[in-house]
């Protein structure tokens, strides 16, 4: 959006934010460069003039790196990315130090801090990450969602010979699998850690995470994944079902050709 407020005090500092999602994990404990500011989560400086905010569930958060400085660090990355996305996903934000202002966002959204300090950096990189997390797995459990609303449209019509166990299956490991992520890695609606160094600095997350709306999305998101869990396992137990009555009638097949072998057998001896 084009900026058409009054020129800023030449006092005030504009940081340009990147925010990457890189892969599933990102493991920090191998990180040999930069150097370390402050842990939970990692703070090092990076480029000439610039930090980076490393998340272990993948998430690099890079402040004030020129396109240079931040394909070599990303680079420098490569080796401890798991399951590296095919294209990374990328944000944007922008960071305004005020030191004759407090912590606030304007109407555009741009983010203004009253110092640079390594806290209210990690603050700032912790609710963006979480964003673009949040905005990743809402894509993932959409496409999850759009594709299990065929199969609940065969059982509405009585058509559960369409329904097939693999395809069910494959619904359920996604869900499963989103819900162990977005709790045990992202936990999207815990405090930040460094809120125990600095509890001053609560006034600005809950700022933050207003802004970009994180509790509704997240509740919005347990609500789509409790849906898509629910109808896979209704429409898992009615192919079960299915399958176990086939079987008892197989049995039943069965039972009573042997009885009518025997039946002709008695008639031969006869």
């Amino acid at each position: 959006m084009t900026d058409v407020a009054a020129p800023l005090p030449s006092s005030r500092t504009h940081l340009g934010v990147q925010v990457l999602l890189l892969g599933e994990r990102l493991d920090t404990r191998r990180l040999e460069e930069g150097v370390v500011l402050a842990t939970a989560p990692l703070i090092i400086r990076a480029g000439r003039a610039g930090h980076a905010v490393l998340f272990r569930y993948g998430v690099v958060v890079l402040f004030n790196l020129d396109p240079m400085e931040e394909a070599v660090f990303l680079t420098s990355l490569g080796k401890l990315v798991a399951e590296p996305l095919p294209v990374q996903e990328r944000e944007s934000a922008e960071v305004v130090i005020a030191p004759d202002g407090d912590d606030h966002l304007d109407k555009e959204g741009r983010i203004y801090l009253s110092d640079a300090c390594p806290e209210r950096l990690q603050l700032v990189a912790e609710v963006l990450a979480r964003e673009l997390v949040l905005e990743h797995y809402e894509t993932r459990i959409a496409r999850v969602f759009d594709a299990i609303e065929p199969l609940a449209a065969s059982l509405a019509r009585g058509n559960l010979r369409r329904l097939k166990t693999k395809d069910l299956l494959v619904q359920i490991g996604e869900v499963l699998l989103a819900e162990h992520r977005m709790v045990g890695r992202v936990q999207l609606l815990e405090s930040p850690e460094v809120l125990w160094i600095k509890p001053e600095l609560e006034r600005l997350f809950v700022r933050l995470e207003r802004e970009y709306d994180l509790t509704a999305r997240d509740k919005a998101l347990d609500r789509k994944l409790e849906v898509i869990s629910d109808t896979a396992e209704t429409l898992l137990d009615l192919i079960q079902t299915r399958s176990s009555m086939k079987v008892e009638w197989y049995i039943v097949a069965l039972i009573v050709l042997e009885v009518l072998l025997t039946t002709y057998d008695m008639f031969l001896a006869n």
